[in-house]
Order: structure tokens, then C-alpha cells, then sequence
């Protein structure tokens, strides 16, 4: 009972502000910050184009360091603190680029944390006159008709409409350079925050961040705080801003379905030789039933029930299926008539993508050696994600399949007639901070100051993060403000971010800086 009340005093603060926020005087912290990004976006979007012009994936390991020394940079520029690259005893590890603001008579410290590392890319997919990492304008969303558009000219006016398209744009950089520019913003308009503040940048996320245990362990001392606000994924569909208490976990698992040796003709071997590709489509599709749901056995046991505030705050989600239904261009969803954001706190399952023989102008008729597929599996609060594997390995097995982690050898090939390697990738676990935790009311409060409409509050978001290291290794809550386009096509081709949405989140930043 005390858990739903406060949760419903925490939706009434939401109702309130929204109500109450014609009536706030004119010269407040949000207007002054809004002037000082309206008077300095030129400058402000030239040096975001710069961080987006260097490469950083995982596999640019050179790439990733110049970044990291960049932004470096840029946080000593607008005066940070004990600025450094925090690294750990494993060698070739990506730095966390840190710094601190340290506030006299200040009480409570916020960590703001964002990653700067991006998903690879092909950019043979992105669209003409796109380059990953060639930062390029356009009138509006590609995929609704926009254009590129040349870079303005100093005083041009800046519509927030426009898109902004590079690998990072939205995933994480946009929340680098929306924390960096609202503490900018405070700074030169002589503003002072209310927290301490540390600044947490990570370049490894977008790989499950396998050694950000060891990071915070080493760094610990260096990063006790009250809270860390995590700016990464977008807003809520509906497009209000929103404030996320949990994230789901993920882990990925590699498949490979073994057929012949070596490529046969399908003319002269076709109905004898066992065709992999084949046989990976029927193991995959006996994953799941015709709704979507998971037929793996126990895939839902151990999940944690939603609290009743927390069924609250789902019921009071926008609704958005029908218009994202037909944005999307399907005709029916999964779920067997649940809503998005009720399936987006239950564990899942996906494929990632497949691979066999050649198709199109390279299509050969040939029974191939392999069929490969990378499953993702989203894990939510009471999943853990190596149980989760061994709840797939055991269904493969049942499936009739001799499940191997190497190459199988002569002697496996020729006892077992199915043969498949799984390949667990590190993964992580979920985490979720209670709605009424006594350290999320000032976060929601200082995120609704910014707007007149209700913000979102989600139990857990769709995206996953690895939030459960920070509790594991320092005890620390969490709780995610996103500023990104719900459209960003982050992972994907044509990564973009509105640059509406990213004055909105130096806006949000700021508030979050200045809380009460």
C-alpha cells in the first residue's frame, strides 16, 4: 500500500508541474539555458559535427581513443574538473572519460553518465549521400520524404525539425553533447548547479561492456555519488520526454547449423544431403509460436512481476501502436493483443540476422556447408542471462540437435545427424529502481519543469544497458532521461537524431543539474 501511494504522489507532482508550468516566472534557469543554446547552436552543432566525424566502433580501436581524448577535451574547455581517462588493469580497454564539478554546500552528487561508443556499420546500406561518418543535414526524416541539405551558414536560423545523420548521432553522442552543452550553458550564464556533479563517458556499451565491472571496482572511491542519470535511448514514442527506472538485460548467442563439408550441387545431391539452412529455419521457428510467444520451456519462470504502482504506470502510457503500426507498415503484431510497452517488460527473443548461401545476382544452386543466425535475448528483472542460454541450449537438444561450442569434429559429424555450435556472447542481467524510491522525485520533478505535458515514466525501457553493475559494484540507483528521436534508427543504417530533440536534452540535462 505505501508503495502505490507514494507512486501516486509521484504521478500527481507530474500532473501538477505540467498544470502549474504557464505560471513560472519568466526568468528562469530553462529560459536561460534556452537563450544561451539559441544564441551559440551554430557553435555548438560545428563542434558536435566534429565528435561525429571520428570513427568509433569497436573494431577501431584508434578511433575509440581519439574520441575519448576529444571529449576529454571538451569537458576541460568548459572548465571541468579532475578531468582524466579512467582505465583498467586489463589491457586495450577503452578509457570512461571522466570529470567533476564540485559545488560548495552542495549535498547530493549526480554521476551523468553516456557512452561514446557506436554499433559498427556497412555503409553500403545507408542511403545515397550518406556516410557513417560524414555528419550531413537533411529537411526532416529521409524515410518521410526529407533531403540533405548543405551545411547554413553562421546566423542561419537552425530548425529543430532538421535531421542530423552519422553512426553515434543519437547513440550515445547525442547524450555526450547534451550533458556537456547543459553544463556549458549553466557555466557561462553564471548558473550554479545545486549537485556535484561527475561526468561518466564509457567506450564499450554498444559491446555489452564486458569489463565495466572492472572499471567501476577499480575507480570506486573516485565515483561514489547519490544517483547516476543515465542519457542514452530515445524518448517515448509519443514524443514526450519520459524517465525510465529500469533497463532490460541482454545477452547474444551465436548459432551455427552444420550441413556438408564442403558446397554440393543441389541438382545432384538435393533430397539426400541435409540442407543446414534448412534445418536452421525449422530449429528457429519452433522457438516460437505464431503470436510471437516464446515455446522454449521456463523462458518466463523467474521473471519478477510488475508492482501494482508499476502496472500503474504502464496503464497510463500513451497509446501509440495504431500510428506506429502504420509508420511501420504492418498489418498485425505480436503479442496476442498486448500493448507495446506491457511486452516490452517481458524477456524476448529475436534474431538478430542469418546467413547461408549466396541470394540475388550471387545465388548459386548449391546445398550450402552452414546456416548461422545471432539470437538476442532481452532479459527482464529475475531472468538471469546465463540461465536464459541454458534454457535455449536445452531446447536445441531437445530438438533432436548435438550441441558443440567448437567446430564439431569427423567423429561428432559422423555419430550425430544435427549437429549446431552455440556461441554465448557476455551478457548481463536487468535492473530496475522502485518508482518510489525517495531519489526519484527530484528527478521527475526537474525533467517535468521542462515541458507543459505530462512526461512518460516507464518501469523499464525497451533498450538495454548494463545498470546492474553499477548497483552490483557500488550500490548506486539509476534512473535513465533519454533525449533522442523515438525514429533515430539507432543500431541500424541511417542513424539520425532531431536536433529538436537534441536542444531539448541540453534543456533537460540542465534542469537535472539545477534540481531541487
Amino acid at each position: 500500500m505505501k508503495h502505490s501511494c507514494s507512486f501516486g504522489r509521484l504521478l500527481g507532482v507530474v500532473t501538477i508541474l505540467g498544470l502549474l508550468l504557464a505560471a513560472v516566472p519568466a526568468a528562469t534557469i530553462l529560459q536561460q539555458v534556452r537563450q544561451y543554446r539559441q544564441q551559440h547552436e551554430h557553435e555548438l552543432l560545428a563542434e558536435y559535427l566534429r565528435l561525429l566525424a571520428i570513427p568509433s566502433v569497436a573494431a577501431d580501436s584508434a578511433g575509440l581513443r581519439r574520441t575519448a581524448i576529444i571529449i576529454a577535451d571538451m569537458m576541460r574547455q568548459r572548465g571541468l574538473a579532475n578531468v582524466q581517462l579512467l582505465r583498467t588493469t586489463t589491457p586495450g580497454v577503452p578509457p570512461a572519460v571522466f570529470g567533476e564539478v564540485r559545488v560548495p554546500g552542495a549535498t547530493r552528487t549526480l554521476v551523468f553518465y553516456a557512452h561514446y561508443d557506436g554499433q559498427p556499420v556497412n555503409p553500403a546500406q545507408w542511403a545515397p549521400g550518406l556516410s557513417p561518418f560524414k555528419p550531413v543535414l537533411a529537411s526532416g526524416s529521409l524515410a518521410s520524404g526529407g533531403q540533405l541539405l548543405p551545411l547554413p551558414a553562421p546566423g542561419t536560423p537552425l530548425n529543430p525539425d532538421w535531421r542530423l545523420y552519422a553512426r553515434g548521432s543519437s547513440d550515445d553522442k547525442a547524450g555526450v553533447m547534451s550533458i556537456l552543452a547543459a553544463y556549458q550553458a549553466l557555466a557561462q550564464r553564471r548558473i550554479k548547479p545545486t549537485v556535484n556533479l561527475k561526468f561518466f563517458f564509457e567506450g564499450e556499451e554498444e559491446k555489452g561492456s564486458p569489463h565495466l565491472a572492472e572499471l567501476l571496482h577499480q575507480h570506486r572511491d573516485l565515483l561514489k555519488s547519490d544517483l547516476w542519470i543515465i542519457c542514452d535511448g530515445p524518448v517515448h514514442q509519443s514524443g514526450r520526454k519520459q524517465v525510465v527506472f529500469g533497463a532490460r538485460g541482454d545477452v547474444n548467442v551465436g548459432l551455427t547449423v552444420y550441413g556438408p563439408k564442403r558446397p554440393l550441387h543441389s541438382g545432384h545431391y538435393g533430397n539426400w544431403a541435409p540442407n543446414p539452412a534448412l534445418g536452421l529455419a525449422q530449429l528457429l521457428a519452433s522457438m516460437k509460436d505464431s503470436t510471437g510467444r516464446v515455446t522454449i520451456a521456463g523462458f518466463y519462470d523467474d521473471v519478477v512481476p510488475l508492482t501494482a504502482a508499476e502496472l500503474e504506470a504502464v496503464r497510463r502510457v500513451p497509446a501509440v501502436e495504431a500510428n506506429l503500426q502504420r509508420e511501420l507498415g504492418f498489418a498485425q503484431p505480436d503479442g496476442a493483443g498486448q500493448s507495446l510497452v506491457a511486452l516490452l517488460n517481458q524477456p524476448s527473443l529475436n534474431i538478430n540476422g542469418l546467413r547461408s548461401a549466396n541470394v540475388g545476382a550471387q545465388a548459386a544452386n548449391v546445398i550450402p556447408t552452414t546456416a548461422e543466425a545471432m539470437l538476442d535475448l532481452r532479459l527482464v528483472l529475475g531472468n538471469d542471462y546465463q540461465r536464459q542460454i541454458e534454457k535455449v541450449v536445452r531446447h536445441i537438444q531437445h530438438q533432436g540437435y548435438f550441441v558443440t561450442r567448437a567446430e564439431p569434429t569427423d567423429a561428432e559429424r559422423a555419430q550425430h545427424p544435427r549437429l549446431v555450435r552455440v556461441a554465448p556472447e557476455t551478457g548481463y542481467n536487468a535492473q530496475r529502481t522502485p518508482m518510489d524510491a525517495p531519489v526519484a522525485r527530484s528527478v521527475v520533478q526537474a525533467v517535468q519543469s521542462t515541458v507543459a505535458q505530462p512526461i512518460v515514466l516507464l518501469p523499464t525501457s525497451g533498450g538495454s544497458l548494463p545498470l546492474y553493475v553499477f548497483k552490483q559494484e557500488l550500490g548506486a540507483a539509476t534512473l535513465t532521461v533519454p533525449v533522442a528521436n523515438y525514429d533515430n534508427n539507432q543500431h541500424a543504417e541511417n542513424e539520425n537524431i532531431r536536433l529538436g530533440n537534441l536542444w531539448d536534452g541540453i534543456e533537460t540535462m540542465a534542469a537535472l543539474m539545477t534540481s531541487k
